[in-house]
C-alpha cells in the first residue's frame, strides 16, 4: 500500500492532467476527483457551453477508463441506456445487447431532458453498480461513476430530477463561467485543435481502484464524525427546508473528507474539510419549503446557516488537537 504522499501525488498529478483542458476551474476539477476516488457520481449542473462535457471525457482519459457517452433526450427509451436482449434466429436464443451503460465512466449528458421513465433506468446502475434486464441481472465493469450534466430546470424542455435520484449523486457541481483571461487562455489553446487531443493517461483504472480502498484508511475522528451528523440533523429540522439530508447525504460527506485530507497528503480529516464539502455533498439533497423559496432562500443559504450555528469540534489527532 502506497503511502498518504505517494496517493496525494498521484491524485494531483490527474488534477494537473485534467486542468490542461478545464482552465481556471480547480475547485471543480477537484470535486470530481473527489467523487471518483469515492466510487461517487457527481452531477454538473450549469448552463450550456462551459465545459461540462469536457470535464467529464478529460477525466476518463486520464484514468484510463472505459468511456460511453448517453446524449438523453425526451424520446430515449430505458433500453436505450441499459440494453436489450435480442433474439437470436441461428440459435434460437435470446442475446444480450449490452447498452451504453456497461462502461467504466458513463457521461449522461443534459439528463434532464429524458423523461422520468428513462431518468429512472439509472437508480439501479448507480446504487448497486448493476443493471436487470428481462429478469436477468449484469454487474457492471470496476470502476463505475456516472458523470451527469444538465441544463437549469428553469430552461425550456427539462424534466426536474426526482429526488430519490439526486440524492443518488454522491455531489452536485457548478462549473460557472470563466475569467477574463481564464477565458482568452482557452481561445488561445484551441486556436489550431483541441487540447482533449493530446490529452494523456496518468493512471491506470487498477491503480485508480487500489487508492479507491486506501482512501478509506484516512481517519475520521469519532467528533468529526458526530459534526457530521450534527449537520445533516440541522438540515432535517430546519424552518425552512422541507425534506432534509439523507443517511445517504451523511456518508458521501463522510467519504468526501477522506478523499479530500488524502489528497492534501492528510491520513486525517479535520473541520476545515467538513466544511468545504458540505454544500456540493448536501446542497441537491435538500428542499426548501415553498414560503422560502418565495424568499429566495435557497439550500446554499441554509447551509451557511448550518455551518455558522453548529459548533466546530476540537477533534483529537494523533494526541493532539487540531489548530
Amino acid at each position: 500500500m502506497q503511502s498518504v504522499q505517494d496517493l496525494a501525488t498521484a491524485v494531483q498529478r490527474v488534477v494537473g492532467n485534467v486542468e490542461r483542458v478545464i482552465v481556471g476551474k480547480a475547485e471543480p476539477v477537484a470535486f470530481s476527483l473527489i467523487a471518483v476516488i469515492c466510487h461517487g457520481h457527481v452531477l454538473i449542473e450549469d448552463v450550456p457551453g462551459v465545459g461540462k462535457t469536457v470535464l467529464t471525457k478529460a477525466i476518463a482519459r486520464s484514468i484510463g477508463c472505459s468511456f460511453k457517452r448517453i446524449q438523453f433526450t425526451p424520446d430515449l427509451l430505458p433500453s436505450d441506456v441499459t440494453g436489450v436482449s435480442v433474439y437470436n434466429q441461428k440459435t434460437s436464443n435470446f442475446e444480450f445487447r449490452a447498452g451504453p451503460i456497461m462502461a467504466q465512466i458513463v457521461l449522461a449528458d443534459e439528463v434532464n431532458r429524458a423523461t422520468p421513465k428513462t431518468q429512472s433506468a439509472l437508480l439501479e446502475a448507480m446504487e448497486e453498480a448493476q443493471v436487470t434486464v428481462d429478469g436477468v441481472t449484469y454487474r457492471l465493469p470496476e470502476p463505475f461513476m456516472v458523470m451527469a450534466t444538465q441544463n437549469p430546470i428553469e430552461y425550456e424542455g427539462t424534466f426536474p430530477l426526482p429526488e430519490a435520484q439526486l440524492d443518488r449523486f454522491m455531489m452536485n457541481i457548478k462549473i460557472g463561467y470563466p475569467k477574463s483571461q481564464d477565458e482568452v487562455n482557452i481561445l488561445d489553446s484551441q486556436q489550431h485543435h483541441h487540447p482533449l487531443d493530446d490529452l494523456a493517461q496518468i493512471m491506470t483504472a487498477e491503480e485508480l481502484v487500489a487508492i479507491q480502498t486506501q482512501v478509506r484508511t484516512v481517519h475520521v475522528d469519532p467528533s468529526i464524525r458526530e459534526y457530521i451528523v450534527a449537520i445533516a440533523n440541522a438540515t432535517r429540522n430546519h424552518p425552512n427546508i422541507y425534506l432534509g439530508s439523507s443517511p445517504r447525504g451523511s456518508l458521501a460527506l463522510f467519504r468526501a473528507a477522506q478523499a479530500l485530507a488524502a489528497m492534501r497528503s492528510r491520513g486525517y480529516v479535520i473541520p476545515d474539510d467538513i466544511k468545504l464539502l458540505a454544500k456540493p455533498t448536501l446542497g441537491h439533497r435538500l428542499i426548501v419549503t415553498p414560503a422560502a423559496r418565495v424568499r429566495g432562500i435557497t439550500s446554499t443559504v441554509v447551509l451557511d446557516e448550518i455551518l455558522q450555528s453548529v459548533p466546530v469540534p476540537n477533534a483529537w489527532v494523533g494526541g493532539g488537537k487540531v489548530r
